[in-house]
């Protein structure tokens, strides 16, 4: 006897149940098809196209240089020290998918995550080997005979080679793509290539091949957040139960309506279960399995076209309308309200501060460090000096000449142990492509000059090809 009262002798914890997903055809199943080519095709042909930067440069478009500490995006470039950016891009991701969460419900889980994409392709291979639904359930639960053992076998081989491509594709991000191609072809790539695309192609193969639906259940968290982040006015996939219900057979139906009854039109054929990807009943309303694919849409419409019914049993709808619609009342979308606004007023300023911030930066760094000990020195003839060490960056695939100069201190001489004209007015520094170089700099106030404790100093360097400046504000001691 349970605390409540009532008897109970099963499992604590009911098995999961295998998911079949039927094949369908229709609007959004063409939606998806269309998109998953499209998001196949740039991850597995983008690293090889080709974007001339000049000699000496990568040609590849996008490449994570880890060589030389570099991330190239066709124009952009972007060295370790401006990881500000790739923050930037994952706030911008975070937003656009809040937006999309609010206008469209889960749009990115059903038509843009590579595990709906990969597991949809996988799909695809196993229907075409394997047959539709009734077939595949039917191979499932049959004996183990010599065609049963090809179709598996032959199954899981293409899964393997689309997993192996896969985990290789990624590679090719961090290497000259066809270069790591014929070295893989050649068996020369290194050893860490292969380690990596093993890793990759066994994650892909157990994620997409025999996870699937389980993956969006239990191992993501986004259908969690995405609970906390809906409102009335979302745009998911719903079954119309003001239209559905009561649910009854088709003829049980047609019989009900000739006395003038009313009669629900959905006619218990599980055809929106049988085509869901997860296994959700949508007729049982909002879940965290329904990855909001649209594809129980297009196997209901399909139903209804044959009974004569409407379509749009199960569509793209909001709770707000649900209860418009049982008042009598005519459906209302409010796709712009203060929620999308505010998501999308963000991304447009963090989209435009990034764009500004990429179109002013500067194409070499500089770094003061002030030397503490000691802080000055008092010269026999009475001026104070203090040491700085100034640290140049070079982004450029070229040699640059900078031009130093010294401000904020009226008379101040600079001169530099570590250049050939050291004393020199201004300074001179050349920098290797590429590279960093670290100077030592000797700032003198003469004797006489009227300084605080502590004074403002400003360096300036200046690229003597472009005129490009960086300026770096520091402090001069004195006693």
């Amino acid at each position: 006897m349970s605390e409540t009262g009532a008897d109970y002798d099963g499992p604590l914890y009911a098995p999961a149940k295998k998911v079949f997903p039927q094949s369908v055809k229709g609007t959004f199943r063409r939606i998806k098809w269309a998109l998953l080519v499209f998001c196949l095709s740039v991850y597995y042909l983008l690293p090889f196209v080709r974007w001339n930067r000049g000699p000496g440069m990568p040609d590849q478009a996008v490449l994570v240089d880890l060589e030389h500490s570099r991330f190239y995006f066709f124009f952009i470039e972007l060295w370790p020290q401006e990881v500000y950016y790739f923050t930037g891009l994952l706030i911008l991701a975070a937003l656009a998918l809040f937006l999309s969460n609010a206008l469209f419900g889960r749009v990115w889980c059903g038509y843009f995550c590579p595990q709906t994409i990969w597991t949809d392709l996988f799909l695809q291979v196993e229907r075409l080997i394997e047959g539709d639904r009734r077939e595949r359930m039917m191979l499932d639960a049959a004996p183990w005979t010599g065609d049963k053992v090809r179709k598996r076998v032959l199954k899981h081989m293409v899964w393997l080679a689309i997993a192996w491509w896969t985990g290789g594709a990624w590679l090719l991000y961090f290497a000259d793509a066809p270069t790591l191609v014929r070295d893989l072809a050649t068996f020369q790539a290194p050893m860490t290539a292969w380690i990596w695309i093993g890793v990759l192609t066994f994650t892909t193969y157990a994620l997409a091949g025999h996870m699937r639906e389980q993956v969006c259940l239990y191992m993501c968290p986004w259908p969690r957040i995405q609970a906390a982040l809906t409102d009335p006015d979302a745009l998911n996939v719903a079954y119309r139960a003001d239209r559905g219900e009561p649910r009854m057979s088709l003829k049980e139906s047609t019989r009900i309506r000739a006395k003038g009854e009313r009669a629900g039109d959905c006619i218990d054929c599980f055809q929106c279960v049988a085509v869901c990807p997860t296994g959700v009943d949508i007729r049982e309303g909002s879940q965290l399995g329904c990855i909001q694919c649209g594809l129980c849409i297009d196997a209901c419409d399909s139903v209804m076209a044959k009974i004569g019914r409407a379509p749009r049993l199960i569509a793209y709808d909001n709770d707000e309308n649900s209860k418009r619609r049982m008042a009598g009342r005519s459906m209302a979308f409010r796709q712009v309200r203060a929620r999308t606004v505010l998501y999308a007023g963000l991304i447009a300023l963090v989209g435009a501060v990034m764009l500004y911030a990429l179109a002013t930066r500067a194409r070499f760094a500089l770094s003061v460090l002030h030397e503490k000990t000691p802080l000055f020195v008092t010269l026999s003839d009475g001026s104070i000096r203090n040491a700085y060490t100034l640290r140049f960056s070079n982004k450029w695939a070229q040699k640059r000449d900078f031009e130093i100069a010294v401000g904020g201190l009226q008379g101040a001489l600079a001169l530099s142990p570590d250049l050939p004209d050291g004393a020199g007015s201004p300074l001179k520094v050349s920098v290797e492509p590429d590279s960093t170089r670290a100077i030592r700099i000797f700032v003198t106030a003469p004797k006489g000059l009227k300084i605080d404790k502590f004074s403002s100093i400003t360096f300036v360097a200046r690229d003597l090809g472009n005129a490009e400046t960086v300026r770096v504000d520091d402090h001069f001691f004195a006693p």
